[in-house]
């Protein structure tokens, strides 16, 4: 399936490649010349939602936000697990013109950004895990349950407005919440749905071990998804790897602290490109 773009004004240029038969989309902010981010966005996160970070790190990069398949203006896939979503990104960035970047991953993209790490060695540099969801067989349920997700796509799908969207993220900027409610139908639900249900069938500390350094584990203290426990295991399971709290952010961390992610941010970027 393949969605059209909603009419709310971006900033950032629209790239489209082909990877493995899917039509993966992409926005670009900054410099081209300047050293290369990629996010990944989250579960119900399309690139568009996280323009308001790009274009703070487009100050000193060359920032670009990717549409994960079935999210956004990429095509839904036939399979959702961690190493196909790592070979989008492998196939993608050479197809951009980017040979190796660092990599900002949150929530189920925090997942794919390990996973591309692992997989993809030549291709990475600093890899930042924010707020991962660190569920897994054996392990606590993520905290949002599929049919919330689902319910909200749908919600959307049928003309929410950022008024409805308010109460469900009180804090977050008028902005921020109409480029929720225009982007949000763009997620396809049984997409969502299939990476929840991974969720749950990838343990997340099956990957985090085997990243090499330099990585972040960066997560809120006040996250529903990761708990001072689940830090205490990071920092244990890949001794190599920093770890790093926002005491003040939950589980959408630039929404909820927005100075204190780019501040760690920067600080561990600058110092794994360090010379």
């Amino acid at each position: 399936m393949r969605h059209t773009a909603p009419s709310t004004p971006l900033e950032g240029v629209s790239r489209l490649v082909e990877a493995g038969g899917l039509r993966l989309h992409f926005l670009e902010y900054g410099s081209a010349g300047a050293p290369p981010l990629l996010i990944l966005p989250g579960i119900t996160s399309p690139a568009a939602t996280w323009e308001f970070v790009a274009l703070e790190l487009a100050h000193e990069r060359h920032v670009i936000t990717m549409d994960l398949r079935g999210r956004g203006l990429s095509d839904t896939g036939p399979v959702y697990h961690l190493e196909a979503l790592a070979g989008d990104v492998a196939v993608a960035l050479p197809a951009l013109g980017i040979e190796r970047c660092a990599i900002l991953g949150h929530s189920a993209g925090a997942r794919v950004a390990v996973a591309v790490g692992v997989l993809h060695p030549g291709i990475r540099g600093p890899v930042i895990a924010a707020d991962p969801p660190v569920s897994g067989p054996g392990r606590a349920a993520y905290p949002t349950p599929a049919g919330a997700f689902v319910e909200s796509i749908r919600l959307a799908q049928a003309g929410a407005t950022a008024d409805d969207m308010r109460p469900f993220f009180p804090t977050w900027t008028e902005e921020q919440l109409a480029l929720r409610a225009a982007w949000l139908p763009t997620c396809d639900d049984a997409a969502v749905a299939e990476v929840h249900r991974l969720f749950h069938e990838e343990d997340f500390f099956d990957w985090w071990p085997r990243l090499e350094p330099p990585a972040l584990f960066l997560w809120g203290g006040e996250s529903p998804a990761v708990d001072a426990s689940a830090a205490a295991e990071a920092a244990e399971a890949n001794p190599a790897a920093e770890v790093v709290e926002l005491p003040n952010a939950g589980h959408m961390l630039p929404w909820d602290d927005l100075d204190g992610f780019l501040a760690a941010v920067r600080a561990f970027l600058d110092r794994a490109e360090a010379p």
